[in-house]
């Protein structure tokens, strides 16, 4: 089972997760609870303006989150460290069945390429003007209210139904079969930040996709150990 002691069995360093509260690192630390591997967790808090930490770039020079380290290895981007973690240390596990390969590789890549793009625009538009002086505020909130409504809530309408009749179809996982493969970690954070900001956008599927993910053991165990996490407080 993971777990955050120091030592690790063998010769082979432990893999340590640089790891942002409320970021994508946390579908890192469901990963590799699903797949019990030993890790440790180096925590970094987000500043008062809810950026990353300058320590971050330590070990990734844009200083964003999740990175990990195996070994003398960095590496960043939450697709590329799903995938190496699978690959390397998933013993066969988190692989989809073949009717699954095609469903896996597009929403696998998909939820930062097409999705995630439109939920940080959303957010942006929201957080620009409460960030300006008070008298710019009703202005920029109109304007950019109105850019919101225009041209990111349409997208995300088409993206949720999408999904939801993805769901429907497959009944469980992304890729069908009986365990969450890669496109289940990397869809998940995008579906919980889209519910905790827009809930009534999105259908019983996908509402019943996220508390089954938040009901596994292992994401308990990742919540546990990653500490504050805003898009999974029921849970907790």
């Amino acid at each position: 089972m993971a777990t955050e002691d120091a030592a690790t069995p063998g010769n082979h360093p432990k893999l340590v997760v640089h790891h942002l509260n409320n970021s994508r690192s946390q579908r890192i630390l469901w990963l590799l609870e699903e797949l019990e591997l030993p890790y440790e967790i180096k925590k970094y808090q987000r500043t008062a303006e809810m950026l990353a930490p300058p320590e971050l770039t330590a070990v990734n020079p844009l200083g964003n989150a999740p990175v990990i380290t195996d070994g003398a290895l960095n590496l960043a981007e939450s697709g590329a460290i799903v995938e190496y973690i699978i690959q390397k240390y998933g013993k066969g596990r988190a692989q989809p069945l073949e009717s699954g390969i095609i469903d896996n590789l597009y929403y696998t890549h998909y939820a930062e390429a097409s999705l995630m793009p439109l939920l940080v625009n959303k957010l942006v538009f929201r957080i620009i003007p409460e960030r300006v002086p008070f008298f710019l505020r009703p202005f920029l909130k109109g304007v950019f209210g109105m850019l919101s409504s225009k041209m990111i809530e349409p997208r995300l309408k088409l993206h949720a139904k999408m999904i939801e009749d993805h769901l429907a179809k497959t009944d469980g996982w992304f890729a069908g079969g009986p365990e969450p493969t890669s496109a289940d970690y990397m869809m998940i954070f995008a579906l919980e930040a889209w519910v905790s900001e827009k809930e009534n956008q999105l259908g019983p599927k996908i509402k019943e996709y996220i508390a089954r993910v938040h009901a596994r053991p292992a994401y308990q165990r990742a919540l546990e150990k990653g500490g504050e996490y805003a898009y999974a407080k029921a849970s907790l």
